[in-house]
């Protein structure tokens, strides 16, 4: 089997030790990331580290999410920095953040969190892969040593008035030849890593060990000392604090006195709204990285982040939210349940409260390799392949995503995905809202108009010129069993066409599916059975094409509507059929599907083998003498049980009730066989299946001609009505593995 056709390997079990190796990579990718944020959103340091601790152990007690990680994010940093300038304090700003949570905890308990299913996948995508460029962006820079901005700075303009290319250009002439050691050496060994299965294996996360050599070389290079030596600024920075007393001095607590103050207010609007669309954007696209699959309630969601805002708030902490960059760290390093996003929360209050001096031996570099290298798998030429292969209308909100995001940030990204998301979404509903196509019923034509689940505003025009085109007499379905949701706009239409311009032109509207909402009662107008007087009108090649045009029908998949139960109550006091079909009894080949005919539209004879016998020709003389049918049809079919037994008794001899044991099967084997050539039937059985499958269908063919010869052979009545031009008496022969009619030649 191709490697393609194979299906996925299944997950790893779950392991509690994979979960704690995961916290502890998130843990070290945290920690400068939680520093830099709070720096470049004006806030004091420890507030950073303060969020990442409620976002890992709070938050993560209460999500739902089994890989989804916490703290303060990237995308809010913008918004905070304003925020703390507009209040002008701190602590003003943590009253902001504690109601932010509440405002937060209220949206989940009203189920907000349904908001992220109208989310495009084409958006989700170009978020990840954006957040995935920004990564790689960002962290060149950082992996050779070029530290001017602070970690988790993600944003394209920055307040030194570069920018993230600048920086890049920049970085050229500003390295630092040990920190770019230490950098470029953690990349090859994380590359190296994951491209060795025993190594993958590993009870030892790469990450880890990435550490590991940064701190050992940076002692290394000490010992050097020039350029080899990493100076603090190229290492993480953990305030250090000289005793717990000191350790709780750097806690911050709001000032509750400005709840007096409107724009407090104002700011946990901003920050609840801001925060819970970045948490619930964020939320969808991890559970598309899971390798599980699983999905995250985003409602709970929202109700764990606002209890974290809150109890960030009253600590001294920043807004927390789901993060990206962290949670696909974690999916990356094998975190499989929520324990590892609490064991980093825990790693964090420890080591910031007992081991702060030991972290900051850290270079930043080799913690940039890590996320450098969870960028290149964020940003996978796979996915952009996969999204352009989706067509434009995946590609372009995709990519419009990922440069939007990369050029501003994350959510303004989202959003001008979004619209362009909603634009392929309008401009595709426009242009093909309605789907029209013309059924031949019995009596005449009939122009179907089958509306669209959503019937916008935006429909109006294109539902008025099919009225316009609508001919004068003529009949028209609105069928609306598919429709959600019709604007008033487009009733108002369809009642103006139904009651004033349709009966001015004399076209007759029909109408299906309208829910009682709409005041528009379900009528079909149209004659959609067969009647007296039309079986009197129709000649027999009428009736025959009729029934060709059924079958392309049926063969297309492009039935026309019936109502089924009017059709009972039409036919209940006597019956008026075109035809009649004499038909094998294989379940596969039911006559009126095949013919796409209605209740009292055929008659219809079945035996095994479709053959004739006394009672079947008195049949069909009734249909077409006393009923008034015009045409007979002889309907045989491919691969027929019938015919394949009646060829295999006559090649081996037997009879049927020494073969099966059926007492009267011989009478229908006996009419099957004057088709075979005993003769030619010696070597069947030696036949490749797909040769001798041949064979009894083309015994099947001889069949149907034998039994249209015999039958007028057999009966004068229907030789007569022949003659006389009143029917006509033709073979066909059904393909019942293509679905696929053949009408015979007489022979």
């Amino acid at each position: 089997m191709p490697e393609s056709l194979l299906p996925p390997p299944p997950p790893p079990p779950l392991s509690p030790r994979r979960d704690l190796t995961a916290g502890l990579v998130v843990f070290l990718v945290a920690l400068p990331l939680c520093l830099g944020i709070a720096l470049a959103s004006g806030a004091p340091l420890f507030s950073g580290l303060v969020a990442g601790v409620v976002g890992g152990i709070v938050v993560g007690l209460l999500s739902g999410s089994h890989t989804s990680v916490a703290g303060p994010a990237a995308g809010l940093t913008a918004v905070v920095a304003a925020q703390i300038a507009a209040l002008g304090s701190f602590e003003a700003f943590l009253v902001a953040v504690v109601l932010a949570g509440v405002v937060q905890i209220a949206l989940g308990v009203a189920r907000a969190g349904f908001l992220s299913a109208f989310i495009p996948s084409s958006v989700i995508k170009g978020l990840l892969a954006a957040i995935g460029v920004i990564l790689i962006l960002k962290q060149i820079p950082h992996v050779v040593g070029h530290d001017p901005d602070p970690e988790g700075d993600f944003s394209f303009f920055q307040p030194d008035q570069r920018n993230t290319f600048t920086e890049l250009i920049d970085t050229v002439d500003d390295f630092h030849t040990g920190a770019a050691v230490v950098g470029v050496l953690s990349v090859l060994l994380l590359f190296g890593w994951d491209r060795s299965k025993r190594l993958k294996k590993s009870p030892v996360p790469a990450p880890l060990l990435v550490v590991l050599l940064g701190v050992g070389l940076s002692a290394l290079f000490r010992t050097l000392g020039g350029e080899w030596a990493i100076e603090p600024k190229h290492m993480v920075q953990v305030p250090v604090a000289g005793s717990f007393s000191e350790f709780l001095g750097f806690l911050r607590h709001p000032a509750f006195e400005h709840l007096s103050n409107p724009a407090v207010y104002f700011a946990a609007l901003t920050l609840a709204a801001v925060a819970s669309l970045e948490t619930l954007l964020n939320l969808e696209a991890v559970d598309k990285i899971d390798p599980r699959q699983r999905n995250s309630p985003p409602s709970r969601e929202l109700i764990a982040q606002g209890v974290g805002n809150v109890a960030s708030g009253l600590i001294g902490g920043l807004p927390v939210t789901s993060v990206i960059v962290r949670s696909s760290v974690n999916i990356n390093a094998g975190g499989q349940t929520k324990a590892s996003a609490v064991f980093h929360g825990v790693l964090l209050l420890v080591s910031v409260a007992l081991f702060a001096a030991w972290l900051n031996v850290i270079p930043l570099s080799c913690l940039a390799a890590i996320l450098l290298v969870t960028g290149l798998k964020l940003a996978s030429p796979a996915l952009v392949r996969q999204m352009w292969a989706g067509g434009r209308h995946q590609f372009v909100p995709f990519a419009t995503t990922v440069v939007a995001i990369v050029f501003t940030d994350l959510l303004v990204g989202v959003m001008l995905g979004l619209a362009v998301a909603a634009g392929f979404i309008l401009w595709s509903n426009a242009r093909r809202p309605l789907r029209v196509f013309r059924e031949k019923h019995l009596r005449g034509e009939v122009v179907h108009v089958e509306l669209a689940t959503q019937v916008s505003f935006l429909n109006r025009a294109a539902l008025a010129k099919i009225f316009d085109e609508v001919p004068t007499g003529g009949h028209v379905l609105l069928d609306a069993r598919g429709t959600d949701y019709i604007d008033p706009d487009i009733l108002d239409l369809i009642r103006d066409f139904d009651e004033v311009t349709g009966p001015a032109r004399g076209v007759q509207v029909s109408l299906v599916g309208f829910r009682k909402r709409y005041h528009l009662e379900d009528r079909l107008q149209y004659v959609d059975h067969s009647t007296r007087d039309l079986q009197e009108a129709l000649t027999p090649v009428q009736v025959l094409q009729i029934l060709k045009d059924g079958h392309e029908r049926f063969h297309t998949g492009r039935r026309i509507t019936r109502d089924l139960s009017r059709q009972v109550l039409a036919t209940a006091g006597g019956q008026h059929p075109l035809a009649v079909v004499l038909s094998c009894i294989d379940s596969r080949a039911p006559v009126e599907l095949i013919f796409d005919l209605g209740v009292g539209d055929v008659f219809s004879v079945r035996i095994a083998g479709n053959v004739t016998s006394a009672n079947v020709l008195g049949s069909v003389e009734y249909a077409c003498a006393v009923a008034g049918t015009k045409l007979v049809v002889v309907m045989g079919h491919t691969r027929c049980g019938a015919v394949s037994a009646a060829v295999g008794l006559a090649c081996s001899g037997k009879s049927a009730r020494e073969a099966t044991g059926c007492q009267h099967l011989d009478h229908i084997v006996d009419e099957v066989q004057r088709a075979v050539d005993v003769p030619a039937c010696g070597g069947v059985d030696k036949l490749p299946p797909d040769e001798r499958q041949a064979f009894v269908d083309a015994v099947a063919r001889k069949n149907v001609q034998l039994v249209v010869r015999r039958a007028l052979e057999q009966s004068t009545t229907l030789a007569e009505l022949v003659r006389d031009g009143r029917i006509m008496v033709v073979g066909a022969l059904y393909d019942v593995a293509t679905g696929g009619l053949e009408f015979l030649p007489q022979g």
